[in-house]
């Protein structure tokens, strides 16, 4: 599976907002000409594409730390810095985007739309902005908030209308193949197929289904035997199964206990995936026996499935199967797109470090868990504000500006959140 790798883990980095100017206005013949520091520029976002020219991870083995550029400092004469430029991450349609510690789904790459995984820190205020009537000369600004950063795991789930099951070497390289464009590589021992194969079977010019090969499986893979379970993922989005079946027992095993220990191995990975719907395909007729045929046929639509005989390598049988495919594809819903679950309120992180500066009578707080606490609050909302203070006293915040010196009615600043102190 060297050119293969469908789950990674990676650390993204958004960039730090720039810091604010402080700066005051100087020209000839001009006095005091009051503040002009200029705000820090935004921070650059990391952004996830879909890139249907990549069908696997592998490109995130060598590199797994992404870091968009800060945003520039604010300059003199009201300049605003630079923004940081986003870094932009490419990969394959289908990809899930996981938190890597609480394993909860951020994003389905599934759509065309750009995703921005973590946001960029905001540009600090110059200290254009503090100048009030009693504060003409201020000499502080803000500084830039922190880019959001993240571990997450990204994994691939194939985009697929329908999965090919089997044994290995029941012949669904050889089918798909014929069928599809899709060129895998063929031979005649186990485990050929170390990568799933996409292909697009065309039934007409307007009519058409993916189809993945899923490599092999083998007794047991559930559990991790074999390669098959590295793949059983793949199988999820599928919304039909094909079950391939050497019905020629050319490798001396039984088709029926074949078919019996795959699903069992679907059962035991996801109950769910043993009750998608099934067509069964009876290959290699063409070296079986008539009685082979006929006993498995009995065998599968005594459980109620429908079963084609056909021949991969002579492509005998084939159209039919495809046709009846097709058209049970479009009977079915459209292919599962998984929905984002929602970020917990509840403060993930043990690190509650408050700092208070005072720069002319304005208190300053920073903590990085403060931004998840403002990022969390609806602050046009009372219930939600009432929550948000109850936040800065159960977490010592409010102690912390007490120890400051902090009087009623004193402006209090906690990145883009600013109020008056009141006791």
């Amino acid at each position: 599976m060297a050119d293969f790798v469908d789950i990674v883990k990676i650390h993204i980095k958004a960039g730090d907002g720039g810091n604010g100017a402080v700066s005051f206005h100087r020209e000839k013949y001009v006095a005091s000409g009051g503040p002009d520091g200029g705000d820090g520029g935004k921070g650059g976002n990391v952004v996830f594409v879909v890139d249907d020219h990549v069908n696997t991870l592998i490109d995130f083995r060598y590199k797994r730390k992404f870091v968009a550029q800060n945003g520039a400092n604010g300059g003199s004469k009201k300049c605003t810095g630079k923004s940081g430029e986003s870094i932009t991450i490419r990969v394959p349609r289908g990809t899930l985007i996981k938190d890597a510690n609480t394993g909860r789904l951020i994003k389905d790459m599934s759509d065309s739309e750009p995703f921005i995984a973590a946001k960029g820190g905001k540009g600090g205020a110059g200290n254009v902005h503090f100048a009030t009537a009693t504060r003409q000369t201020p000499r502080f600004a803000k500084v830039g908030t922190p880019g959001e950063e993240y571990d997450i795991t990204l994994e691939l789930k194939l985009l697929a209308d329908v999965g090919l099951l089997g044994f290995p070497n029941v012949g669904k390289s050889t089918l798909i193949s014929v069928v599809s464009a899709a060129k895998p590589k063929i031979a005649n021992y186990h485990f050929t197929t170390l990568t799933p194969n996409l292909g697009v079977v065309k039934i007409a010019d307007d009519a058409s289904f993916v189809m993945a090969d899923i490599p092999g499986l083998i007794e047991g893979a559930s559990e991790g035997q074999g390669l098959g379970h590295y793949f059983l993922r793949h199988v999820d989005r599928c919304r039909l199964l094909v079950h391939l079946v050497d019905v020629a027992s050319s490798e001396g095993r039984d088709p029926i206990s074949d078919f019996e220990i795959i699903n069992s191995e679907l059962e035991r990975y996801d109950s769910e995936l043993a009750k998608r719907p099934q067509i069964v395909a009876a290959n290699k007729a063409d070296i079986a026996e008539p009685e082979q045929v006929e006993r498995f046929r009995e065998y599968i639509e005594g459980k109620g499935l429908e079963m084609f005989v056909i021949s991969a390598a002579t492509a005998q049988g084939t159209r039919e199967l495809i046709n009846r495919v097709y058209e049970r594809v479009c009977e079915l819903p459209p292919v599962t797109v998984y929905e984002s679950e929602p970020e917990p309120i509840v403060l993930e992180t043990d690190d509650k470090t408050v700092t208070v500066t005072v720069e002319d009578g304005v208190y300053f707080v920073e903590g990085k868990w403060l931004l998840r606490a403002i990022a969390n609050t609806n602050f046009g909302d009372y219930e939600s504000v009432q929550y948000f203070q109850r936040i800065l006293r159960d977490n010592g915040v409010i102690d912390k500006l007490e120890e400051a010196g902090v009087q009623e009615d004193d402006l209090v600043s906690i990145y883009d959140i600013e109020f008056r102190f009141i006791n």
